[in-house]
This record gives structure tokens, C-alpha cells and sequence, in this order.
């Protein structure tokens, strides 16, 4: 089994998730999170003051899969999340050693 995070621009989310719903993945968790890579931030003008904005928002996704299931979900992640632009974001893939459903007990890939 693998967890797939996602940090992706926030106004992708409703692309991304229409993908992975179409690639079979039946849930994922979404966070509201902060961040910066290459693009540094930027600076904005407020009441006449300039200020730099050093984190910008960002969409955390985390998703359970099955190793069978990853191509695919890496696949719907991309062409959901992709505008060709600094800031598009990134996928990080890792490994999940045990998975147990609170509700069932269920372990293992019974519990995704």
C-alpha cells in the first residue's frame, strides 16, 4: 500500500478530485496548508504599504492506495493539478506499512 500526498494550488482541487474520482479512488483527505518552493512568495501592495507574502496557500492531499492503483492516481493528480506554471506543485509517494479501519477493525488493504 502507498500514501500519495499532493500539495497542489487550491483552485485545482475540484479538478484533482474529479480525476482521481474517475481514476476509481473512493476517498482522500484535503487540508488547507501554507507553504512556498521556488516561487519565494511574492510582495503586495496593501493601504499603501508593500509587505511580502512568504507562505501562500496550498491544497494537502492524502491518499490510500493500493500499489495496483498508483500509476493511475499519480496520472489523475497531474492532469488535475497541471496549469504549466511555477507553483503547480508536487507529489510525494511513500510507503504505508499498516492500515487499520477504527470502525471494523479491518487491517491492511481491507481497510481502504
Amino acid at each position: 500500500m502507498k500514501l500519495v500526498t499532493a500539495i497542489i494550488k487550491p483552485f485545482k482541487l475540484g479538478a484533482v478530485r474529479d480525476a482521481l474520482a474517475e481514476a476509481g479512488v473512493k476517498g482522500i483527505t484535503v487540508g488547507e496548508v501554507k507553504g512556498f518552493g521556488r516561487q519565494k512568495g511574492h510582495t503586495e501592495l496593501y493601504r499603501g504599504a508593500e509587505y511580502v507574502v512568504d507562505f501562500l496557500p496550498k491544497t494537502l492531499l492524502q491518499i490510500a492506495v493500493q500499489e495496483s492503483q498508483l500509476d493511475r492516481v499519480l496520472d489523475a493528480v497531474g492532469r488535475g493539478a497541471h496549469s504549466g506554471r511555477i507553483g503547480d506543485g508536487k507529489v510525494f509517494v511513500t510507503t504505508l506499512e499498516q492500515v487499520v479501519r477504527i470502525r471494523t477493525g479491518k487491517t491492511g488493504a481491507d481497510a481502504i
